[in-house]
Order: C-alpha cells, then structure tokens, then sequence
C-alpha cells in the first residue's frame, strides 16, 4: 500500500518548468505554442509556420502548434499574450504593424508589456497589381492616383499604421498626395488582401514580397516597384527612387513571450531562436521567402522595440492620423 501511494503521489506532482524541455537526449523545447494574431496567409502567419516547420525538421524542438488569433491589428492577440504572464511556452509573431496598431487602436496592452525574445527577419515591401490590372507601370498607376486618389483605392494587409499602410502612405506623401485623401482598405493580413487584389477590389496592393512569392513566380501578381533601397534579386521592377520617389521602407518581423518569465524559462526561448538561426533549414526559408537575416538577440530587440514605437508615433503623428 506504501508503494501505491508513493507512486500515486508522484503522479499527481505537475511536471517542474524543466521537464517540459527535454526531449530523448534533453536537447528539445518541447510544448511551444505559436500564437499568430492576424489571419491564416498574412506575414505573422508564414513567418510563424516557416519557424515552426524549421524547428521540427532541425530538431531543435518537438511538435510545434501554430494558432491563429486575428482582430484590431494583432492587438487581440497582443492582450492575449500580455495575460498569459509566466507562459513560456507561448510566443507570439509579430511585427511593424502591432506596433501601430497598438496607437490606432488605442490598446490597452503594449509591446512594452511582453518580454522581448528575438528580431528574425526584415523584408521590402511590394506595390503590386494583378495579372489582369491595366497597369502596367509605376508612373501610369501614380498618374491615375494623383489624378484621383479617392478613385484609386490602395488595399493592405495591416491597419493603421501597420507597414501595409504607412508604406503607400509614404509613397503619397512623396508623390505630392494629401495622406488623408489616400483611399486605403485595411485586410485582415496577406490572404484577404490577395483575394482583393485579384479580385479587382483594390486598384493595387501593398504587402510584404515574401507573402506574394508564390502568385509572383507563378504570374498571377505583378510587382510594379520595391520599396527597398536596392532592387531585389528575383523580382522584375524598380525601386521607389528609381522611379523618383524619395522613399525608401523595409519591414521587420520578430517573437515577443508573456511577461513575469523566469530567469531560465527566457533564456531557453532566447536560446532556441538563436539556434534556429544557426541551422540550414533557416537559412533556406530565408532564401525561399526573400527575407534578409535581421536578428537580434531579446535584450537587444527589445531596445530596437523601444526605439520603433518612438519613431512609429512620429510618423503617425506627421502624417495627420494621430494626436
């Protein structure tokens, strides 16, 4: 009878933080949620879904659940992810646009709340057209958007204040527009703006390249510029300045984790990004998708973060669409 209890004892112990992690030789995270606040198809989505499958096939981790919480700009996701305080087993994909979104949508949870784990990527944004579209150039879609731009409605996968939208924004502000007279249509990530966009809803879309790699290389989308400092190997169309446009804009996108971590239960988040970033499935989903290696380790990230919500505000406040 004093063995059974023993062993039902046991049982009834919650496995410590440290368990969790050990996979057959103890090398494996082990129980890692993905938690991606926009819709299925959008950046947060493939980036989240990229790392995942990078990490399992690397076996730096075991089985890796990628859930989707879209609404308010990832802002629903965002709160979610600043209540799961102690959580580290829970990380959310993120980007530029959760830091405007957090202003436009007047959140109650910030960045500033989350526990900063890794940068990962940056990648140009793309102004691009469907396969039917009459345009067949920059300079013919900005002569028709100068000329009306209320008639010329420009779709992106971000709110707000997201990189889908400052961008084009940008590009009117230096094409001589009004940004209050742009008529942007926000979607709910990279998958509805696609369907829009083909669909002839939007007169052009603005979205990351690595999204729309896929319907490029397959026809369906045409790009009509990047607006990268460089042209981007691969991809058919100029930049913003080579058509003379003084802009120049590339998004970003990394993992933030609940607050109130332990010590070690961040380290080993921290730790599994960093060695991801080592391995060769990484290095091909950077090359397949068209990102550029942007990482920075969580101390370090977290200083970046601090340093784009400060300039983030400021543009938003210069173009007119906050106090």
């Amino acid at each position: 009878m004093a063995i059974v209890a023993a062993a039902a004892a046991v049982l009834l112990v919650p496995p410590a933080v440290g368990a969790l992690t050990g996979g057959g030789d103890g090398t494996q995270l082990r129980g890692l949620r993905m938690l991606v606040p926009n819709s299925p198809g959008g950046g947060y989505d493939v980036t989240a879904r990229t790392a995942a499958k990078a990490f399992e096939e690397a076996e730096l981790t075991g089985a890796v659940e990628v859930f989707n919480l879209p609404g308010a700009g990832g802002t629903v996701g965002l709160g979610r992810t600043v209540n799961e305080s102690g959580n580290d087993r829970l990380v959310m994909s993120m980007g530029l646009g959760v830091v405007g979104s957090v202003y436009t949508n007047s959140s109650p949870a910030t960045l500033a709340d989350t526990t900063p784990i890794a940068r990962l990527t940056q990648e140009t944004e793309i102004v691009v057209v469907g396969k039917d579209s009459p345009y067949q150039s920059l300079d013919q879609l900005l002569r028709d958007w100068k000329a009306n731009p209320g008639g010329v409605p420009v779709g992106g996968g971000s709110s707000p204040g997201g990189p889908d939208h400052l961008a084009p924004m940008l590009v009117a502000e230096a094409a001589g527009l009004a940004p209050r007279d742009v008529n942007y249509v926000a979607y709910d990530g990279g998958g509805e703006l696609l369907a829009a966009v083909l669909g002839g809803k939007v007169a052009f879309g603005v979205s990351g390249l690595g999204e729309y790699a896929d319907q490029i290389d397959a026809g369906e989308l045409r790009v009509l510029a990047v607006t990268a400092g460089e042209r981007v190997s691969g991809v058919d169309a100029p930049t913003l300045r080579e058509a003379g446009l003084d802009v120049e804009f590339t998004n970003w996108r990394g993992i933030v984790a609940p607050p109130g971590l332990s010590d070690d239960g961040r380290a080993e988040l921290e730790k599994a990004f960093a060695d991801l970033r080592a391995t060769p499935e990484w290095a091909d989903a950077l090359a397949r998708n068209g990102w550029t290696d942007a990482y920075q380790p969580g101390p370090e990230f977290g200083a970046f973060l601090e340093s784009e919500n400060e300039r983030v505000a400021g543009v938003l406040r210069e173009l007119g669409l906050t106090s």
